[in-house]
């Protein structure tokens, strides 16, 4: 049984995705860059609009966990899980992650920022 409460626990699961969701872009970056697009640049504008606002969501987890005292740390990884370390107030618990489950969310984060909902959200605001 966990003792962060799910939204703290969103945050801390957020800040574990985006880094990675950043990674997978900045890569897919280069690759549309090098590749041999005929109209490349409104791949790469789509890339870079993204970019920033994964830059600017990660910014607003790190504030959050800094205020609620959270971290989180990736502690082992094999071909099927990923253990993390959240350390929530003083007190840490382990989270094994199913590396597909891993890749899913990611590719759901990056249809919800390809689909513009973030921006969706930035409006109601």
């Amino acid at each position: 049984m966990t003792r962060i409460p799910e939204k703290d626990r969103d945050i801390l699961e957020q800040a574990m995705y985006l880094p990675m969701l950043l990674t997978i872009l900045e890569r897919d970056r280069i690759i549309i860059d090098n590749a041999g697009f005929k109209l490349k640049e409104p791949y790469l504008q789509l890339i870079e609009e993204t970019i920033k606002a994964v830059q600017r969501d990660l910014k607003e987890t790190r504030l959050a966990m800094r205020k609620g005292q959270m971290k989180v740390e990736q502690v082992a990884r094999d071909e099927a899980f990923t253990m993390f370390l959240f350390i929530y107030k003083g007190f840490e618990e382990q989270h094994n992650y199913f590396n597909p489950r891993i890749r899913n969310k990611v590719q759901e984060l990056m249809e919800y920022y390809f689909s513009k909902g973030y921006k969706s959200k930035e409006k109601s605001q």
